[in-house]
């Protein structure tokens, strides 16, 4: 199994949401400038969540997303699984008629085994979890953190005519 960059930009996205946490609703311009990505690839991701009742929208000019529910009660399989569907290593796991096989098949069971695993570990880990990691992870670097000012929040959005704005080091794009 491979998580896709839907599955890895949509967990940045609900991260930064989570560092956000009770401060007010998050402008998508925002969560894309901070985490590097396009506003087009955001809103899908956001789509997704969305409909998975993991982020709201607020509409208005101090609008924007927020989680539906405190970062501790979000778990990484959750957001897997809105983004990214089943997380199974093999089609047969989750549907043994996909495979004609499946009954006789020697593998299933540890295929079987592993998707478990997999699936016990993101259960295991909230958003919380990621975001205190992260912020250990920091402190022993000796790092400031960024500073988060009410102005991304409310900033009008920017629209560039023409041009195709990228992150220098990237190809065009590429995320």
């Amino acid at each position: 199994m491979r998580v896709s960059a839907k599955g890895r930009y949509g967990l940045r996205a609900m991260c930064e949401l989570a560092r956000s946490f009770g401060e007010g609703p998050l402008r998508m311009s925002a969560i894309a400038e901070r985490q590097g990505l396009s506003r087009k690839h955001l809103h899908a991701l956001l789509t997704s969540l969305k409909s998975a009742g993991l982020v709201r929208s607020i509409r208005g000019p101090r609008g924007g997303f927020v989680l539906t529910r405190v970062p501790s009660k979000i778990r990484l399989s959750e957001v897997l699984h809105a983004l990214e569907g089943p997380l199974s290593l093999v089609h047969c796991v989750q549907d043994g008629r996909a495979c004609d096989r499946a009954n006789r098949c020697a593998a299933r069971n540890v295929w079987q085994k592993l998707s478990s695993a997999i699936e016990d570990v993101l259960d295991g880990v909230t958003l919380q979890d990621l975001v205190g990691q992260e912020a250990k992870a920091h402190s022993k670097l000796g790092g400031k953190k960024k500073a988060r000012g009410t102005s991304t929040r409310a900033a009008p959005a920017v629209k560039r005519s023409g041009a195709t704005s990228r992150r220098p080091g990237t190809k065009a794009g590429k995320e």
